[in-house]
């Protein structure tokens, strides 16, 4: 029986050590959220970003933009939290509207705030090993390993997925702690067999419970970035599940991450982390 690796609990204890080191040193710093529009989804979680940051000792700023507000007045925006000594981090809640475009937005960010880690810059500087943010989930992930002793130099890794925001970020994480690592997709031939060699298997392909026991090797650790809202729930509610059929894939694996209480409470703790780092470099 695999063994639950807790997101909340080590969420929580990266929260206390922020909440401390900006106590102990007098460190201020602010976050800026802008959101566009109304999505439900969205709107959750620009609340839980208020939250930690309330919880951390991080001031935070809250825009919320009309869902008809023209690309030039957000860029207007993002150009006057660039300009606010104030402001450590600008965080732009995607999705944005669809006339808006989504890559001019990350990219006027300055990427000295940009502690979502989505800019060339920041990928760019990840790629080579040097100073900048990393993407919040894929972060988290690599905090998840570390603080649950698992160790991931000379370890075969496979990361499904090739998103920007995690499936390259996350293969490159795991090169810096020097995995051997397999990126796989949907055009990737035999992906069975190559999700089968891996030790460490992260999914984030965005298809609910697809990764049955048939993809994975007995004793593998098991880290699903997937959330989906499936099958009636209790009380006519929606049960979440993630990329991985957890119940059948649980009993060959080593180590798992629930849905939700896995990998989701981790992206939030590690943009207050982000926020905290940009303050201590101003």
């Amino acid at each position: 029986m695999a063994k639950i690796i807790d997101g909340k609990k080590i969420s929580q204890e990266i929260k206390d050590e922020i909440k401390a080191e900006i106590e102990r040193d007098g460190i201020k710093a602010c976050l800026a959220v802008i959101i566009a529009g109304s999505d439900p989804a969205s709107q959750v979680y620009v609340k839980n970003k208020k939250t930690a940051c309330e919880y951390c000792g991080i001031r935070s700023l809250s825009y919320e933009l009309p869902e008809d507000t023209k690309e030039d007045e957000l860029l207007a925006l993002i150009k006057k939290l660039n300009e606010d000594p104030e402001v450590d981090g600008i965080l732009v809640q995607l999705p944005v509207p669809e006339h808006i475009d989504e890559d001019r937005i990350i990219e006027a960010i300055d990427p000295a705030k940009d502690v979502d880690g989505f800019s060339r810059r920041s990928v760019g500087a990840l790629s080579i090993g040097s100073n900048g943010f990393v993407s919040c989930t894929p972060a988290g992930i690599i905090e998840l390993l570390k603080r649950s002793g698992i160790e991931m130099e000379g370890k075969e890794c496979v990361v499904m997925g090739r998103s920007n925001i995690v499936g390259k970020p996350m293969a490159m994480l795991m090169l810096r702690e020097n995995a051997t690592v397999t990126v796989v997709h949907s055009r990737t031939r035999h992906i069975e067999d190559i999700c089968r060699r891996a030790d460490i298997l992260i999914v984030a392909i965005g298809k609910p419970r697809m990764i049955t026991h048939d993809y994975v090797k007995d004793g593998a650790v098991i880290i699903d970035v997937g959330i989906h809202r499936l099958d009636p729930g209790k009380n006519g509610g929606r049960k979440l599940c993630g990329d991985v059929d957890y119940e059948d894939v649980e009993p060959l694996a080593s180590y798992i991450t629930p849905v939700p209480g896995g990998v989701g409470p981790m992206t939030i703790a590690m943009l207050m982390k982000n926020v905290l780092k940009s303050a201590k470099e101003k």
